[in-house]
């Protein structure tokens, strides 16, 4: 089975608004919610995942989609939507339910220790366990102060990049300082029909190599730095024709361009998960090392979101993170059940529920 094809068979949404019943409920459908999965599932623990986007994979998925990623263990590198794909893949035994494009709103315990937790768009779920794995919170993309770019966006004014094909032979104005502008500006160069870099001063946040990369294109003009600023867009229904550029020294110019790609960060908002009456620094969980659990009992927090002395953020350690927390949430779900330690490669159990026994 390829990957794609994986994913498309793993995705199971849950239908009507419930309440539904489950053992773990995840907020958060990103690369260390995904893993989650995995963990529970080898500890028989059925999970529902709720995520704001579209699809599972998170930051991933949504921002990165086609960025190599260089430091998950044994993979030399994969994308973020290989790495979706392939975590996917992972935990399809399990069959997880999703649902998506919602965002977690409510969260409230129940008479018999259960928590609800309700949805935007009304969606209940139960489950004795709840597991943070929402990453910084959502991300939306800082928009640069140019009058009336909302009228281009989604035509020819993009944030992210989902398919590299799209900017295949078309005139592309990047802008910003930073990895994801310089990143961008290395791979659509060999495919668009011009690349200019717009950037407010000659120096740049991205890493050393990449500026290195895009100077050297700048000196084979290959493709085009300017250092000014951007202070207009030309065009019309949608489709942009010239972005205006100015600097004090030469005052105002146009530049033909098809499509810009404003690359100045991103902000993100932690959302209604600030009012679920947990403990925060910074708007981060702050968690135990043991359990990975919050100030509040049977609510866990993974990934990105938490916080701790030598916290690192990196997919490879949510990876770990989910394990441990894993091991606490199964004692909870099933408190008399005892618990034996086993590993993949030797327990004929566990290789039943991946299906390879």
């Amino acid at each position: 089975m390829s990957p794609d094809a994986a994913t498309a068979a793993s995705i199971a949404t849950a239908e009507g608004a419930g309440p539904h019943q489950t053992d773990v409920t995840i907020i958060g459908a990103g690369p260390c919610g995904l893993f989650a999965v995995f963990e529970l599932g080898l500890l028989d623990l059925k999970c529902h995942l709720i995520d704001i986007l579209d699809r599972p994979g998170g930051q991933c998925a949504e921002l990165y989609p086609e960025k190599p990623i260089y430091d998950i263990p044994a993979v030399p590198v994969c994308t973020g939507q290989e790495l979706t794909d392939r975590l996917m893949e992972q935990i399809a035994p399990f069959s997880p339910v999703f649902h998506l494009s919602q965002m977690a709103e409510k969260l409230e315990k129940l008479e018999d220790g259960t928590w609800r937790l309700t949805t935007d768009t009304g969606t209940v779920i139960d489950s004795k366990v709840i597991v943070i794995a929402a990453g910084g919170g959502s991300f939306v993309p800082k928009k640069p102060p140019i009058p009336g770019i909302d009228a281009y966006e989604g035509t020819s004014v993009f944030y992210a990049v989902r398919k590299m094909e799209q900017f295949r032979d078309r005139k592309l104005v990047i802008a910003g300082g930073g990895d994801s502008a310089l990143d961008w500006v290395l791979n659509l160069q060999p495919l668009a029909e011009s690349v200019t870099l717009v950037h407010r001063r000659d120096e740049f946040r991205a890493a050393p190599d990449s500026v290195n990369k895009m100077r050297a294109l700048v000196a084979e003009k290959k493709m085009t730095l300017e250092i000014a600023q951007i202070s207009g867009l030309q065009g019309e229904n949608g489709q942009l024709t010239d972005v205006v550029f100015k600097d004090k020294d030469r005052g105002e110019w146009s530049v033909p361009c098809d499509m810009l790609l404003p690359f100045y960060g991103l902000t993100m908002k932690l959302g209604p998960v600030a009012e679920f009456g947990l403990n925060l620094e910074q708007n981060l969980i702050p968690v135990d090392t043991e359990r990975f659990e919050t100030s509040t009992p049977g609510i866990f927090a993974i990934g990105d979101i938490n916080t701790y002395p030598g916290k690192l953020k990196l997919i490879l350690s949510g990876f770990h993170e989910a394990a441990l927390m894993s091991q606490a949430a199964v004692r909870i779900v099933y408190p008399d059940r005892k618990i034996r330690f086993q590993y993949t490669t030797s327990s004929t159990d566990l290789q039943n529920k991946l299906g390879v026994a």
